[in-house]
């Protein structure tokens, strides 16, 4: 069993996927109309068939919840993986992203955090 799709609530499907793609760096995958919202999956440029993650809209209220708990509470709704992460926090920072944790040793790994604008925290890791 393979994860193919994970996905993360966003309150503005368009401004996450111009963040996530802009900002970021993610490469659209897939932007299917579903009714009121769309499909949008983005990938990773250095694995295009790898796993997708889904800009799913926060339009029920238990998402709404869910999503405005964590991120009052600092909780990072996922992580991605990077391998250079003060390289990638220079990039980032450079290009308009806030930070709510700069890189910091914890343990094994380094760890930072950044806000979406779309109502979450993303915690980016270099092992």
């Amino acid at each position: 069993m393979n994860i193919i799709v994970t996905s993360i609530f966003v309150q503005d499907q368009d401004k996450a996927l111009e963040f996530y793609t802009e900002k970021l760096g993610f490469v659209k995958k897939h932007d299917v109309p579903m009714g009121k919202f769309r499909w949008i999956t983005l990938v990773s440029p250095d694995n295009p068939e790898g796993t997708e993650l889904l800009l799913e809209p926060n339009d029920h209220p238990a998402a709404k919840e869910y999503q405005k708990r964590i991120f009052d509470d600092g909780i990072p709704a996922t992580m991605f993986g990077v391998e250079d992460i003060h390289k990638e926090y220079k990039r980032l920072f450079e290009n308009g992203v806030k930070f709510t944790m700069e890189p910091t040793k914890a343990g094994e790994v380094t760890i930072a955090v950044l806000d979406d604008t779309s109502g979450n925290l993303i915690q980016i890791m270099q092992k």
